[in-house]
């Protein structure tokens, strides 16, 4: 049985490598860094968030999952700031 993410943790969810939105794969218990092409694993609702345990994917797997994204209309979990600044911490 698959868990969905809350869609509050979703708003607030980003990559522990370069603080940037990913992309929920909630069929396939993912997320997903297209800057970095790092896939990070969902286990039973809880997003694993390690650096160290982040999947690397390879350019055939980028194309797939990127061509998913489009045809389903996945989302990034937040907008980042205009011109690409990171937000001060308030």
């Amino acid at each position: 049985m698959r868990l969905a993410l809350d869609p509050v943790l979703l708003q607030i969810l980003a990559c522990p490598k370069d603080k940037g939105p990913l992309h929920y794969l909630k069929d396939e218990d993912t997320l997903y860094n297209p800057r970095l092409h790092l896939r990070y694993r969902v286990t039973e609702g809880i997003p694993v968030m390690l650096i160290e345990e982040a999947e690397a994917v390879g350019e055939a797997e980028v194309a797939r999952i990127e061509a998913k994204i489009a045809e389903d209309g996945i989302g990034l979990t937040f907008e980042p700031p205009a011109g690409g600044e990171k937000e001060e911490p308030r």
